[in-house]
């Protein structure tokens, strides 16, 4: 009997994959995609009914000869490429290269978990490729096409170029935007709360006003320091005593096992990583680690909506938890999740190790610091989401006099539950024992100023919540819409938080006028449940082309053609010193720059200086201001009488926590990505995504 080959996307998988199936396989990677749309030109013929045009992506012929060789002489072909739409489709464009599609001898295998036990059911029972499923990822990427080679090559012809445009990205965009100019336009409202700090037999406690006369306050009912300042008073003539106490526990239940967003959060907020950081990491410990006796895949497959688990791991984490931490640390029955999202496929389980015995600890040698960090994590959250619910004693009491109630609340942790595997940040405060009658003592009160604040910036990772949230994108488009505009140029990354450049605001303005349903937000979640409509077998994949493309895409194409003819730049509140005409912010094809909108008549034109951050410091050369600059590698330290002092120096954030000679420093990598790393590079290696914790320029 001859062998049989398995194909895989990646030659981590195949090593992995390889091991199991000992000598009777051959296993092969693809490289990911080997056929697609072509590069350089539309590859679509709307007028035969979308008919696209695939091709053999530059660089993969050498990898496709192979396949197809080994195919040949293989007793039989199994396709196990991804279990998702991208992953069908790479398979149906192997199996149409190898024109086996509808032979005997090609199956399409399946697995969430690349351990021994899965790849061996798979190969067991083997399945057909599911046509809806590459139906629906023919949609999307001809849709994309569509958007991405109409409008882009219109921006970048008449403003900048390679300008770009995609369907989902300028959503996200959008999102990012808008945010921006609530913060811009918000306006801060001043209210005040008044607290004191009350004493009862030498323990010391603080409250906060709650109610005036019986009126409970809220947010906004103390205005102004005059108002604070008479409650203040009204409290320093008053005798106190407690009035109310009341006693109770409460419970709080564990997390749910981590999603694709859910760990991409998290990962943001705890780490720092970007997303699309996060999920390399996450492939590679799906796809496989070296344990020395063995190589194995750590976790479940990382592209996911859905928090089901199957019962056989939660049995494993039940057993696990008894022998770890004892049968007092078991809820009676195990817990069963609800994916909360509407627009959730639950096709796959939630991301968990795929054995909760294979402790973080005893796997850390083999793993990178960052491995580590992410494989704990999941791991974690999966113990913990089958544990009892942590528990708190909480005590609320009301202190009244003279027409005043103050409130204090405490609360102690009873039983850690959960917690002892997932630790939250949880604040106790004690309160002294307190009866209702007991007479305490005012040590103090003060009227407390504060003013409300606008919404934050984005990060990635409530980015990527706002994008699930939304419905735009799916899990396996959330690291790669954020890393594109970041890419693009459309977004600077600023402290871990997302901000519109110039560029990507005006690019948003455009598309808003001209393309209004390509950066509605509703609209692109509506593609996104009829995305789901053709993988379900419920909407043919060539009708949703139709109805997007003739319904109103081709008119407004042809509209915005004319008007962005009419459109040269941005007002900016100025007269052309030369003839008197507005003066507009041009996006030209080497960046910004200031023009007169008379033009070609008036040729007036001016360079456009950036808004230079002050650092408080004075230019050791001249004694100028020292300002930051950007540069083509990040931001730097320059002195503000540039050209006649050229004195620069980089920005830096303390000493090297690796060397301990050199400073870290800001850069910016070939893709735009800003980095932390030493000055001694490449004597020293060290690099981060975010500065040192506690660093100081």
């Amino acid at each position: 009997m001859g062998k049989k080959l398995l194909i895989v996307e990646s030659p981590a998988k195949a090593k992995t994959i390889q091991r199991y199936l000992g000598k009777d396989f051959i296993v092969k990677a693809s490289m990911g995609h080997v056929i697609d749309l072509p590069e350089k030109e539309f590859g679509v013929d709307i007028e035969k009914d979308f008919k696209p045009k695939y091709v053999t992506i530059k660089g993969k012929d050498k990898i496709l000869k192979e396949i197809k060789k080994t195919a040949k002489e293989a007793e039989a072909v199994y396709l196990a490429t991804d279990p998702d739409r991208e992953g069908e489709a790479i398979s149906w464009h192997i199996a149409n290269a190898l024109k086996r599609l509808k032979k005997d001898g090609i199956y399409r295998v399946r697995f969430h978990e690349i351990t021994k036990k899965a790849i061996a059911e798979a190969v067991k029972n083997p399945d057909k490729i599911d046509e809806n499923k590459v139906n629906a990822q023919q949609a999307r990427r001809i849709l994309d096409r569509i958007v991405g080679y109409t409008i882009s090559p219109l921006l970048s012809k008449r403003f900048k170029k390679a300008l770009s445009a995609g369907r989902v990205q300028s959503a996200a965009l959008r999102l990012i935007c808008d945010r921006e100019e609530e913060i811009r336009k918000f306006v801060p409202k001043e209210y005040w709360t008044v607290e004191a700090t009350f004493e009862k037999e030498k323990s010391e406690f603080p409250a906060k006003l709650y109610a005036v006369d019986g009126k409970k306050l809220d947010k906004f009912s103390i205005e102004n320091e005059k108002q604070a300042k008479e409650l203040v008073e009204r409290a320093k003539s008053a005798a106190f005593t407690v009035t109310r106490v009341e006693k109770k526990e409460r419970r709080r239940k564990p997390y749910p096992p981590f999603i694709t967003s859910t760990l991409q959060q998290e990962a943001s907020k705890r780490f720092g990583f970007p997303a699309k950081m996060t999920m390399q990491i996450a492939q590679q410990l799906y796809e496989g680690i070296d344990l020395g006796s063995e190589r194995v895949g750590l976790i479940t497959y990382m592209r996911t909506d859905s928090t089901r688990v199957s019962d056989e791991a939660v049995k494993e984490a039940r057993k696990f938890i008894k022998e770890a931490f004892g049968k007092e640390s078991l809820p009676s029955k195990a817990r069963v999740y609800e994916t909360k999202s509407a627009s959730a496929q639950d096709a796959h389980e939630a991301i968990r190790p795929t054995s909760v015995f294979r402790t973080p600890e005893s796997v850390k040698k083999y793993l990178t610091p960052e491995q580590f960090k992410l494989y704990d994590l999941i791991w974690r959250r999966f113990v913990a989401s089958q544990m009892k619910d942590a528990v708190f004693n909480t005590v609320s009491t009301d202190i009244e006099g003279n027409g005043l109630t103050f409130r204090a609340t405490g609360s102690t942790l009873k039983d850690e539950g959960f917690l002892k595997v997932y630790p939250v940040e949880v604040e106790e405060k004690l309160l002294p024992p307190l009866e209702k009658g007991n007479s305490v003592n005012l040590k103090e009160v003060k009227g407390v100023q504060h003013f409300t604040e606008p919404p934050p910036r984005f990060t990635e990772g409530t980015l990527v919540k706002a994008l699930e949230e939304e419905g735009i994108g799916r899990p396996s488009t959330y690291a790669t819409i954020i890393s594109n505009i970041i890419q693009r140029g459309y977004v600077d990354k600023e402290k871990q938080k997302l901000k519109p450049t110039e560029l990507g605001e005006f690019i948003n303005s455009i598309l808003k006028k001209l393309f209004p349903r390509i950066v509605d937000i509703k609209f692109t979640a509506s593609i996104e449940e009829e995305l789901d409509k053709i993988e379900e077998g419920k909407k043919d994949w060539k009708e949703l082309l139709k109805e997007f493309y003739f319904g109103e895409f081709k008119k407004v194409l042809e509209n915005a053609e004319k008007e962005l003819k009419n459109i040269k730049g941005e007002e900016i509140g100025r007269i052309c010193p030369e003839c008197g005409a507005p003066l507009l912010k041009i996006h030209g094809r080497y960046g910004a720059f200031i023009a007169c909108s008379n033009y070609p008549e008036c040729k007036y034109k001016e360079s456009l200086k950036e808004k230079e951050e002050k650092t408080g410091e004075k230019c050791p050369k001249c004694g100028g201001e020292l300002v930051i600059k950007k540069g083509r590698f990040g931001r730097f330290i320059a002195c503000s009488n540039y050209p006649e002092c050229k004195y620069t120096a980089p920005i830096t954030y303390g000493k090297c926590p690796k060397c301990g000679e050199g400073e870290i420093v800001e850069r910016r990598s070939k893709k735009g990505r800003i980095f932390y790393g030493c000055s001694r590079y490449p004597n020293c290696d060290y690099v981060s995504n975010k500065p040192p914790e506690g660093a100081k320029k």
